[in-house]
């Protein structure tokens, strides 16, 4: 399929790939044979994002003389991510500097949770994974919203991203909504935003009347599971309370959209 198509298109042909029963990827099965790794890092989260578990299990099934171990990740909360940061460390000999670095995040955490706790007036949030069609983001994404002092309307913590009616959307009437589609780094995610923007009833929005529309790199901050989570969270927290947090990650990381 053609990458670069509109987010409406890709929603499309991979629904037509799944019902085919093909898969997105195709492992280089040669190619991985000759790397002969120690170790592989693989995902059972979401085979729309990487190669499945099973297509990896079937291409190793038959190579004699090696099996490498796999280690097969599947977080849905923040906790899982240090889980699995650790795992991968104790399986590679470096348990103790894995440790440093998870305390080190934790640490990060800890001080925006400290800063955040105390505020009352906390917006509410609608983060969206998906544009045309709608999908609300879900996984750790609605932890991260609450841990940065806003309040999460759609998606669940720990539970997979959720398709959203738009007619929903209008009468939740967030106060704030972020732009992360699943894939996209920020000048494609503002490319995108005509698929929100012109929707029935988008002007009439609190989140549109009161400029809190914006849009962020989703790819390298907030789809992925792993150490980059806690700056998508100073990334949120900058967004909903700009006045008591500034990490630096505006223009680069994330963007205001005008009206």
């Amino acid at each position: 399929m053609d990458p670069n198509a509109a987010s409406s298109r890709l929603d499309q042909a991979v629904k037509e790939l799944a019902l085919a029963g093909g898969g997105l990827y195709r492992i280089d099965r040669e190619q991985l044979i000759e790397l002969k790794p120690d170790f592989i890092l693989a995902q059972a989260q979401c085979e729309v994002c990487a190669v499945s578990l099973a297509d990896l299990n079937a291409a190793l099934a038959d190579v004699p003389g090696w099996r490498p171990e796999i280690l097969c990740l599947s977080p849905t909360k923040l906790a899982d991510v240090w889980t699995d940061m650790a795992r991968v460390a104790e399986a590679f000999g470096a348990g103790e500097r894995g440790g440093k670095v998870i305390r080190a995040l934790k640490g990060r955490v800890a001080d925006i949770i400290m800063k955040s706790t105390p505020i009352e007036r906390r917006p509410t949030v609608a983060c969206l994974e998906w544009l045309d069609p709608l999908m609300a983001a879900g996984n750790w994404v609605p932890e991260l919203v609450e841990l940065a002092g806003g309040k999460n309307l759609f998606g669940v913590a720990g539970q997979h991203s959720p398709w959203l009616d738009w007619n929903v959307v209008r009468q939740r009437n967030p106060g704030v909504i972020i732009a992360i589609p699943c894939g996209f780094d920020l000048a494609r995610t503002q490319r995108e935003m005509p698929a929100l923007t012109r929707q029935l009833g988008w002007q009439q929005l609190q989140a549109v009347t009161q400029g809190r529309v914006f849009a962020a790199d989703g790819s390298q901050y907030f789809n992925r599971p792993g150490p980059r989570l806690v700056e998508s969270l100073e990334i949120l927290a900058e967004i909903l309370h700009p006045t008591q947090f500034q990490f630096g990650h505006e223009k680069r990381a994330w963007t205001s959209i005008k009206n």
